[in-house]
């Protein structure tokens, strides 16, 4: 198990290199978590979409025997609110993009593929300028340090 020895300082955006691995993660997590989603769901407002409606097209693209309730239950750890995921099967529906059968599985619309595909390019190219100056290995290697973080603190957590 490898292990820090270095002294835990205030968050500093400011804070140099060297001084980075004194900086808390909680404070860069939220920084980067309130910049991207910011970014990211101010670029799909612009056309007329949000994140819940993003992820519902794509979970039901890829699902078979896909219903509300599936999609409800598979967001619920990633909406801001228990509602989020149903608003938007409500939505996607309404616009067209999603179909509904006598059983209650969803399934995308000529519309819905048409319109998942547009979406697809612009999260595409904000994905690109968030990765900008970014390897691959580098992004890989940022994730793996967050999820063991992750890890650790769920190991830690009383149950």
């Amino acid at each position: 198990m490898t292990t820090t020895t270095t002294a835990p300082a205030p968050a500093d955006p400011a804070a140099t290199d060297a001084d980075l691995a004194s900086q808390p993660i909680g404070y860069w997590s939220g920084v980067v978590h309130k910049a991207v989603i910011t970014h990211l769901r101010d670029a799909m407002a612009r056309v007329d979409v949000t994140q819940p409606q993003w992820w519902t097209l794509n979970r039901v693209d890829v699902g078979d025997h896909v219903t509300r309730e599936v999609i409800v239950s598979g967001l619920a750890d990633v909406a801001d609110t228990p509602h989020d995921a149903s608003r938007a099967v409500d939505h996607l529906l309404h616009r067209g993009w999603l179909g509904i059968d006598a059983e209650q599985r969803l399934h995308l619309t000529d519309e819905g593929r048409a319109a998942k595909a547009r979406i697809k390019e612009l999260v595409t190219g904000i994905r690109a300028r968030i990765h900008d100056g970014i390897s691959d290995d580098e992004y890989v290697a940022a994730l793996k340090v967050l999820r063991r973080m992750a890890d650790n603190v769920a190991a830690a957590t009383p149950a």
